[in-house]
């Protein structure tokens, strides 16, 4: 009776084996990350506190940047960008060519290889880490949402925020309008991270959250990309109205969402390869890559409509063309 007790006992705990082995490499990975030691010191007492009012001029001087994990390859060469305060700087280029990479040395995740970042004038090296990221808010292309409410993953952007405020800021963001919709409007509980709201409105909301920071510093990884045409045009309008008290530096794929910007930079392998207003780059550069972008859009935007109207058959499509 004890042999058989024991065998189903010991039987038992090696079905759990791979449970443990499991668990045992979760364990390795999260002491490996708490036993880092970062470049980058977030509390350096010789670190120069940020002014509390700041005007937000965002430049980058001759800066060369690798990841490093591949330092063999560089993804900006000798780069020099300047984004004039409460003005808006536009990014644009292929994929890969290095324009979220401008927004992560911003933000100082890394350090460039060679160069500068400043921010009025003063290298962000310079300032503490904490207050250097509280002068600036993201709205990243991916929104992370926490499991809580609408109103506290706003009010998350800024801990002083009231209601009003709250409530301001999705009126902005066009965000106000289906959350009041909602059983429990501000209250609705969104789940891990936000299931209970479609890609679009989880944009609209991280929207919210950065203007209710009020930041003087916003940046923009492709913050529309997951909104519908109208929604779009909404939030670009309101993000324009507020970028007047603000630097934006925007990153674009669909350039009719930065047309409107003070500066459009044209980011190729690297380097800025043309700059200027949307006419100055029309006027100045009609066989340049940003015209050529401009084209390739127009096109694919026209292809793609013309294939919706055949799909609509053929009295439905010639009344819909006339239209």
């Amino acid at each position: 009776m004890i042999l058989m007790v024991s065998a189903n006992g010991v039987a038992e705990a090696l079905s759990l084996a791979p449970d443990f082995i499991k668990g045992s490499c979760a364990l390795r990975s999260v002491f490996e990350l708490i036993d880092c030691q970062t470049e980058i010191e977030p509390d350096d007492p010789d670190a120069t506190p940020l002014p509390g009012c700041i005007r937000g001029e965002v430049e980058l001087k001759h800066v060369d940047f690798a990841y490093p994990s591949c330092t063999n390859l560089p993804v900006l060469c000798d780069l020099t960008l300047r984004a004039p305060a409460g003005k808006m700087l536009a990014l644009v280029g292929p994929s890969g060519c290095g324009k979220s990479s401008v927004i992560s040395l911003v933000q100082r995740f890394y350090e460039p290889t060679l160069g500068r970042v400043l921010i009025d004038g003063k290298d962000i090296k310079k300032y503490n880490l904490k207050a250097l990221r509280q002068a600036i808010a993201v709205v990243p292309q991916e929104p992370c949402l926490f499991a809580s409410t609408i109103f506290e993953n706003i009010a998350y952007g800024r801990e002083a925020a009231t209601e009003a405020e709250v409530v301001e800021a999705a009126t902005l963001a066009n965000a106000h309008k289906f959350i009041s919709a909602l059983p429990d409007g501000y209250r609705t509980w969104l789940g891990e991270r936000g299931v209970q709201l479609s890609g679009g409105q989880r944009q609209r909301v991280a929207v919210a959250r950065a203007l209710v920071k009020k930041a003087p510093i916003l940046l923009l990884d492709e913050a529309t990309s997951a909104l519908d045409a109208e929604s779009e045009r909404s939030v670009q309008d309101a993000l324009e109205r507020s970028g007047t008290e603000r630097t934006t530096i925007a990153v674009a794929h669909r350039l009719a969402s930065v047309r409107n910007a003070h500066v459009i930079a044209v980011i190729d392998d690297g380097k800025v390869v043309e700059q200027g207003t949307h006419s100055h780059l029309l006027k100045h550069h009609p066989d340049g890559s940003y015209a050529r972008m401009l084209q390739l859009q127009r096109f694919a935007n026209g292809a793609a409509t013309a294939n919706d109207a055949s799909s609509l058959g053929p009295s439905t499509s010639a009344r819909e063309a006339t239209r």
